[in-house]
């Protein structure tokens, strides 16, 4: 592919990243003419008018909602696509109006990346936390107003956390101060990549009427995310990282059960269900699926190993015997046993006998977790494992639902 790059202001954008009307001349000869006469900018500076010159062709964008209606959970959206190629391997109502939930934040990681590509920030810079920020509902650090956290951690935070605190943060610090101007941005950044149906309204994808996409629009920000920054893939492969002397597990349950499985992100509230987009890589072929609206974490779990194993098979790639988390033990068994327990499932063998996988509910003994070190991050945590019959498993079984958790 050609890439063109633009110098403005001594920032260099990559167009095709950037994805916005740029040839807008008499505000590019503005911006040229006053860094002409002004020496010495700061990151600040080329942060805001790298914000500015997006901004200038977002504005309406944000302003003209759409008058459909994203759907509400309980029927589910699903979509794989080779990510080298685009091609649809398979679907299901792939482009009914969803709410997107925490996967908003999957554009805001993308444009994040961008900034950090054009030089308008850095992954050292500090991220003010405003009394805004400090707000949003959980999932969330529980951020102070007035403190900062860098852009690196913020990151961190939204690959594994989905804190909406620590994105909102982020959309202010690259809106130019406002998260209604950075969720224009987004919008506009998202249909210049294709994504038609797609409207965003805040950075991290708590629930607004008009925010809504579809499971092509994700799997198309999915595609273009490993594509467009592969120095940054890395962070969404995360287990976990420390904040402030805090252990922060990644919430994506993907990583662990599913072979190749090396990204991305999960989300939830009640009206949007549980979504997920993920990616995986096997003998050189990478899929990038996704799944909207499903009514529990081991439906939303089984519906994409299931879908990613199809297209790896029309992919001709081998098929690779897969134990998937169905289910968690109940509470009551946790605390008697002070230990959880994640259930296992040979999906593949609908008879065969069940694995449980014991890790110890104190991680901090059994885990060794490093801090971020240059995006680099290792956790091992000890586990051990037998079988027990399935229906065992089916009388332990109960579902799960926090309300208040949004990722």
């Amino acid at each position: 592919m050609l890439l063109r790059f633009l110098t403005v202001g001594g920032i260099v954008l990559h167009k095709a990243q950037v994805g916005v009307a740029v040839a807008d001349k008499p505000a590019l000869r503005q911006i040229t003419e006053h860094n002409r006469l002004t020496s010495g900018s700061t990151k600040t500076l080329r942060l805001r008018k790298w914000a500015g010159l997006l901004a200038g062709v977002t504005l309406a964008a944000f302003t003209t909602a759409s008058q459909a209606r994203a759907q509400y959970a309980g029927q589910i959206s699903s979509i794989v696509m080779d990510a080298n190629t685009g091609a649809v391997l398979s679907q299901t109502d792939p482009d009914l109006r969803r709410y997107p939930a925490s996967l908003t934040k999957l554009m805001t990681l993308y444009m994040t990346f961008n900034a950090l590509r054009a030089g308008a920030i850095s992954l050292t810079q500090s991220v003010p936390v405003s009394i805004h920020a400090s707000t949003m509902e959980p999932s969330k650090l529980g951020l102070v107003p007035g403190t900062h956290l860098t852009v690196e951690q913020a990151v961190l935070a939204l690959v594994t956390k989905s804190a909406n605190d620590a994105a909102c943060a982020l959309g202010e610090l690259i809106g130019g101060g406002s998260e209604p101007q950075f969720a224009a941005m987004m919008t506009q950044q998202a249909h210049a990549m294709g994504m038609s149906k797609t409207l965003f309204r805040n950075a991290s994808g708590l629930p607004d009427p008009d925010q809504m996409t579809t499971a092509r629009d994700l799997a198309t920000l999915g595609r273009r995310l490993i594509a467009d920054f592969p120095e940054y893939y890395h962070y969404f492969a995360t287990p976990s990282f420390r904040f402030h002397g805090r252990y922060i597990p990644n919430h994506n349950p993907m990583l662990k059960v599913y072979a190749g499985a090396d990204g991305m992100k999960t989300g939830y509230t009640q009206e949007a269900g549980r979504n997920l987009v993920t990616s995986a890589l096997r003998d050189n072929v990478r899929l990038v699926g996704v799944v909207m609206g499903a009514s529990s974490n081991t439906q939303r779990s089984l519906v994409m190993a299931n879908q990613l194993d199809h297209g790896f098979d029309a992919e001709g790639v081998a098929p690779v015997a897969r134990p998937l988390l169905v289910a968690q033990a109940t509470s009551s068994q946790r605390h008697r046993s002070r230990r959880g327990a994640l259930i296992m499932a040979a999906a593949n063998h609908r008879h065969a006998p069940l694995e449980v996988a014991e890790a110890p509910a104190t991680r901090r003994h059994h885990a060794a977790i490093t801090n971020v070190s240059h995006g680099r991050h290792t956790a091992v945590i000890g586990a051990k494992v037998h079988t027990i019959a399935t229906p065992t498993i089916r009388r332990s079984m109960v579902r799960h639902t926090t309300a208040h958790n949004r990722t």
